[in-house]
């Protein structure tokens, strides 16, 4: 079943969910091209430029057959809309319509992976919960109601204007007379009559300050009270999101908060002026507008300040091309992008903003080992056309950053953090200016991890896992220097995460609680149990050089570049303790197997199957490691296929029958081997065999308490010879038989 189908299947809640990921790419394309989008390898074009073009014009050549298919009229004339929005959008930046794609598929992926855990874990709990919902309907009501009244004060305003021209006409009319015409009867009513007017033009002027003073604080309050926290739940949902969570959506409602709170503002400001142009036509002792225009005045100013500032973000955190997944990090030597965005979209603002980037500003001396400097152009205007929604934003694309060297020799300070546990800042400034008003404005990127060599980027994503999980603070660069704990609840999750992210298949509770047991023995519950930084990343697992981070980055490349299609067909229970390996086999039909990560080596699988003895005793065998080097040379379902065991006097066989608990093997795997012919030359085809042997005579002295694959013993036995099946290099059937007849002539001649 198609990943397309398995989402349509979903309830509504998720759904829903679905629904945020279509914005910059049409859903109907989604649907119409469902299987041909998911055979492309679009992560590979996110950072391949011809590659993406070749995927985009092929992409254009799929919407047109799906046209020329389509009976419904109106679904043609929308799918002829739809290609000329793509090439308007994308035509020009190919690689951008690849990441949005790549990243709709990662998070199809991470959402049917949610949907299929039994429960959510509690960062992506609190990033769904209706009450979140629910403030953002109220924000749109309060914007809305605020919106509506500032409107109102216009009509107001214009009231107050022609009442007060009505009197201006009418005095001045009264003055024009001479004396004696003033002291008549009728000149008297008149006055009177100027009198009442002046008296409900007062009372109009002080009516509309008043409103005026109410919807100046009910945006004052309402931008505290909601608009601000919306904008740092925003920021911290894009730490989250960078760290593998739930994808980070709602930054064009946020701007549309911004854009239409900056209208009421300005608004405002221009009712005030228009009220200071009446009070220089009509002015009176104890007129109201002079009293408190000017207070009034600072406010608004001070509020649209506050909004311009704050409006200035980091809309994509910097990330190197090749690596999207894992942003925060950067190499020197290698380009890498980032984009800010200004969230207020105003006709009266200056749109050619320079932006400039710095790195490490106004940095305390002595904070870091090494120092850094942007090697490619800092600096870019800020265009309304770069934007396809109309805001004001701007990508920076080509950035490069270069070490420092002194003249000494050295690269800065030393004896200070380790370099991935070292965090710089990437600061963007601008200048704002609009209706007279200046307002400088600044913003930085979260944290940044600086490396010189790809081998650091395991321990750098480890600091950027680490920092985002734990604070909410923007630009906090001595983190590692106390850096806190965290419970196993939120690791856990960030840790699944990881593996829905990267090879499409989140982990399940049974699996977590192995890690847990992996990293902090066992206990009775893990959920509260605090892990300290060190014990994470840097310390190594009892027993093995290297840590548990390292261990668990490894088993990720390992699925991602050999095991990426037998894991997402949950063939592989990969997290299982050999205590529970053989719980779950002993019973089993002899020939069963699973699936599970070596836990002795870095970036290795193996597999267990059961036999039963003459005797009825169960016997479990271990099959080497296979790491990357092996698997390079022979796809992992294909080993599965083609095993072998040699036993003296016996003609070799497949051990494996049943992948746990009772599923035929080829029914498991068949789909996954590489069984199409080379027709690319005339010779005979020839088939990789995967062999172990085992020894007859160490075979009669072995008992059920075998020693695992990893050295380690798997019962309390006293040692026994080991019973690893260490599988030779892949052979050819030649070489297996002659392998065999030897085998079969040391037999013979032996005593």
């Amino acid at each position: 079943m198609s990943q397309w189908k398995q989402i349509q299947q979903l309830e509504i809640r998720h759904l829903e969910y679905v629904d945020y990921l279509y914005d910059d790419f049409p859903m109907d394309i989604r649907q119409g091209l469902a299987n041909w989008i998911e055979s492309q390898d679009w992560d590979t074009a996110a950072s391949d430029e011809s590659m993406a073009a070749v995927m985009f014009t092929n992409l254009l050549s799929q919407l047109e057959r799906l046209w020329s298919q389509e009976h419904n009229f109106l679904q043609r004339h929308n799918l002829k809309i739809i290609n000329q929005q793509l090439q308007v959008k994308y035509k020009a930046n190919p690689v951008l319509m690849a990441r949005v794609i790549s990243t709709c598929l990662r998070e199809e992926r991470r959402i049917l992976s949610s949907a299929s855990m039994q429960e959510q874990g509690p960062l992506e709990k609190s990033l769904q919960n209706s009450v979140a919902f629910e403030k953002q309907k109220n924000m749109d009501n309060k914007v809305a109601v605020i919106r509506s009244s500032v409107q109102m004060m216009d009509q107001a305003v214009k009231c107050i204007e022609d009442m007060q021209d009505d009197f201006d006409f009418r005095y001045k009319t009264l003055q024009s007379r001479d004396l004696a015409e003033r002291n008549s009867e009728v000149m008297k009513q008149e006055v009177v009559r100027l009198q009442e007017m002046l008296n409900l033009l007062d009372f109009k002027r002080k009516e509309i300050l008043t409103k005026m003073n109410i919807v100046i604080k009910e945006i004052d309050d309402m931008m505290t009270s909601q608009l601000q926290p919306e904008l740092l739940d925003w920021k911290h949902r894009q730490q989250i999101a960078s760290i593998g969570g739930p994808l980070l959506t709602g930054l064009d409602q946020l701007q549309n908060w911004f854009t239409l709170t900056a209208q009421s503002l300005f608004q405002i400001k221009r009712q005030l002026d228009k009220l200071e142009e009446l009070v220089m036509k009509v002015t009176y002792e104890s007129d109201p507008i002079p009293l408190q225009k000017p207070q009034m005045d600072e406010q608004v100013k001070y509020l649209i300040y506050l909004l311009i500032k704050s409006s200035f973000v980091v809309e994509k955190q910097p990330c190197m091309p090749t690596h999207p997944q894992k942003p925060l990090i950067i190499k020197t030597g290698v380009q890498f992008t980032t984009k800010v965005r200004l969230l207020v979209k105003l006709p009266e603002v200056d749109y050619q903003l320079k932006v400039k980037t710095t790195f490490d500003k106004d940095l305390p001396p002595g904070r870091v080992n090494r120092q850094f400097f942007i090697l490619t152009n800092n600096t870019k205007a800020m265009d309304i056309e770069d934007s396809s929604n109309g805001c004001l934003s701007v990508e920076f694309r080509h950035l490069q950053l270069k070490e420092k060297k002194y003249i000494n020799g050295t690269k800065g300070n030393e004896g200070l953090l380790c370099v991935t546990e070292e965090l710089h800042s990437l600061s963007f400034e601008a200048c704002f200016v609009v209706q007279g008003l200046t307002i400088d404005l600044e913003t930085c990127s979260l944290p940044l991890v600086v490396i010189s060599n790809v081998c650091q980027l395991p321990g750098g994503w480890a600091s950027v896992m680490w920092y985002n999980l734990l604070t909410d603070e923007q630009r906090n660069l001595a983190f590692f220097a106390n850096p806190p704990r965290a419970t196993w609840s939120q690791l856990s999750e960030v840790l699944s995460w990881q593996f829905s992210n990267f090879v499409g298949r989140g982990l399940n509770r049974e699996q977590l609680t192995m890690l847990g047991e992996k990293l902090l023995g066992q206990q009775a519950s893990f959920s509260d149990v605090q892990v300290s930084w060190s014990k994470f990343s840097k310390e190594n697992i009892p027993g093995k050089p290297f840590s548990f981070w390292m261990w668990l980055e490894s088993i990720l490349e390992l699925i991602k570049k050999h095991l990426l299609p037998v894991w997402n067909d949950n063939c592989i229970m990969g997290f299982v303790s050999k205590e529970m390996e053989r719980a779950l086999l002993k019973d089993r039909e002899p020939g069963t197997f699973l699936l599970r990560f070596s836990e002795s080596h870095l970036g290795g699988i193996t597999f267990t199957w059961v036999e039963r003895g003459d005797n009825g005793e169960v016997k479990f065998n271990s099959v080497e490691p296979y790491t990357k080097n092996r698997l390079t040379a022979l796809p992992f379902a294909d080993i599965i296929r083609n095993y072998k065991v040699i036993s003296d006097g016996v003609v070799p066989e497949n051990p494996l029958k049943f992948l746990y608990p009772d599923i035929p093997k080829d029914e498991a795997f068949s789909r996954h081997y590489n069984s199409a012919p080379n027709k690319a030359h005339p010779y005979i085809a020839s088939t990789l065999i995967p062999i172990s042997e085992i020894d007859q005579t160490l075979k009669r002295l072995k008992t059920t308490e075998e020693r695992d694959v990893d050295g380690s013993d798997c019962s309390n036995a006293s040692p026994t010879p080991s019973s690893c099946l260490s599988p030779e290099p892949p052979m050819t059937p030649g070489e297996f038989d002659m392998l065999h007849q030897q085998i079969c002539f040391d037999m013979m001649s032996s005593p």
